[in-house]
């Protein structure tokens, strides 16, 4: 009995002491210059829809809910957010080589239709964030709309990604 009550007592304070272990939040007030919207006509109900569904992952504004400021939970966040930042950065798209903000188009297009964003662990605990059949076609019209766009600009030697055999 006393080595359990040393056990727990030393997770108790092992938790304790990683709550001063605080990982950055990704909360910029600097507007997003390089942001998708800078470059690319966003309509409001898409811009809507991907504030609601992706920012949080996919951008510099994460809206952090209260579980983020216990640890380990904040660190598998900051974990998660910077993956999905390093994939989509809606902040920094415009700041991309048009290759990459063609085949992020395609990508999010893919996801949507595949269901893999957001993520069901994301979607547990934010409701708001489901896509609806309605906004899932009006992101894909978009996305697809905007790869229209971009060929019209580019030459498609330039979008499209290179295969290397």
């Amino acid at each position: 009995m006393k080595l359990l009550k040393r056990i727990l007592l030393s997770l108790a304070v092992l938790f304790i002491l990683i709550q001063f272990i605080r990982p950055d939040m990704n909360s910029s007030t600097v507007p997003a210059e390089k942001g998708i919207t800078s470059e690319f006509s966003v309509p409001p109900d898409v811009h809507r829809v991907l504030k609601q569904s992706c920012f949080d992952c996919h951008s510099n504004r994460t809206v952090y809910p209260w579980y983020a400021h216990i640890q380990p939970v904040g660190w598998w966040l900051a974990d998660h957010i910077k993956e999905g930042k390093e994939h989509l950065n809606f902040d920094d798209f415009a700041g991309r080589r048009p290759r990459v903000q063609y085949h992020a188009f395609e990508e999010v297009q893919e996801m949507i239709t595949e269901d893999d964003m957001p993520l069901p662990s994301y979607l547990i605990l934010h409701r708001d964030a489901v896509l609806s059949d309605e906004s899932k076609e009006m992101l894909i019209r978009w996305t697809k709309a905007m790869r229209d766009s971009m060929k019209l600009h580019y030459p498609p030697d330039s979008l499209e990604r290179r295969r290397i055999l």
